[in-house]
């Protein structure tokens, strides 16, 4: 393992946000993180302790698959690119991959910290994960070990991770409102060599979550920081100029998600409200209610469906 220095919840209801339509399931579970499977089929929510499977096709509010072998809140969930395994981290210090067929796990890695955020890199083989006490680890799934970690400030947590969508950056952000940027090498498959590229102070509170534009936003690339302090600020990544800064949540931003073309940004409240807005006028062009409590957690359903070749 490397080791490098270098930039050394409150309950909830999902909502998963397309454009047209809210749709709500009724967990009556503490829910943490959302992500939609690759082939739009199937909405896994991430809660207290349980990963819970539906099919978004279905009129049917029961969950297809259950898995339950965290102890701890599941803070962190996604899929490999074909669907073919699932990935989560939870605060019981864990981070697993999980066979979609069966709701049983198939690795474990430790984290030996609350898991709060985990990414795949978009080789597939490479997992990264922020923890509670300030530790960035790669998990090498062919190798099956961490091969490297990075303490971006010590004992300061790290909130979330996001990957470029090809691979060239990875940015963390951080309980101080920071944000710290590595580049990666390009055209090779490993992460052991982070080049530390820039220090953003984005934000004078918590930062909840960040996140790097879609393929389809090109040329733009941007950064999405959604904040405790109500706002959710965009940067060119480009010397990570601040481009517009988004106001109208009045509580704690949680969550964001880009639409697949980067036109728009979807957004989480603990105001109990979901909005859209239009990146190009930074403006809410649809405010999302009728939860009763914090959304602290959105996905949005905008995409084609994957062709059946």
């Amino acid at each position: 393992m490397i080791r490098q220095s270098n930039f050394g919840r409150p309950k909830a209801v999902a909502a998963t946000v397309p454009f047209n339509t809210l749709i709500r399931f009724v967990l009556h579970l503490q829910v943490n993180r959302l992500e939609i499977t690759p082939n739009k089929h199937y909405l896994a929510a991430a809660g207290n302790p349980h990963i819970r499977l539906f099919d978004v096709t279905s009129s049917s509010p029961q969950p297809v698959m259950s898995y339950d072998q965290h102890t701890n809140n599941v803070m962190a969930v996604g899929f490999q690119c074909d669907g073919n395994w699932m990935y989560s981290g939870s605060e019981d210090g864990t981070v697993k991959i999980w066979d979609l067929r069966a709701p049983v796990c198939q690795m474990e890695y430790e984290s030996r910290a609350a898991v709060n955020t985990v990414v795949l890199h978009p080789n597939q083989t490479e997992l990264i994960s922020g923890d509670q006490n300030g530790n960035i680890r790669v998990w090498d799934l062919t190798a099956n070990s961490c091969s490297c970690e990075l303490v971006p400030e010590v004992d300061t947590a790290v909130r979330s991770l996001t990957v470029m969508w090809d691979g060239s950056l990875v940015v963390a952000a951080n309980n101080h409102g920071t944000c710290y940027v590595w580049r990666l090498m390009r055209g090779t498959q490993t992460m052991t060599n982070f080049e530390p590229l820039h220090k953003l102070q984005a934000h004078n509170g918590y930062i909840l979550k960040c996140l790097l534009s879609p393929e389809f936003c090109e040329p733009h690339r941007y950064l999405a920081t959604a904040s405790s302090d109500h706002t959710v600020k965009i940067w060119n990544v480009d010397g990570f100029t601040l481009e517009k800064t988004l106001i109208g949540h009045q509580r704690w931003v949680w969550d964001c998600v880009f639409s697949v073309d980067g036109a728009y940004l979807i957004t989480a409240s603990s105001d109990a409200t979901a909005r859209l807005w239009s990146m190009s006028t930074g403006e809410d062009i649809r405010v999302y209610q009728g939860h009763h409590k914090a959304t602290i957690c959105c996905a949005l359903h905008d995409g084609a469906e994957p062709s059946a070749s």
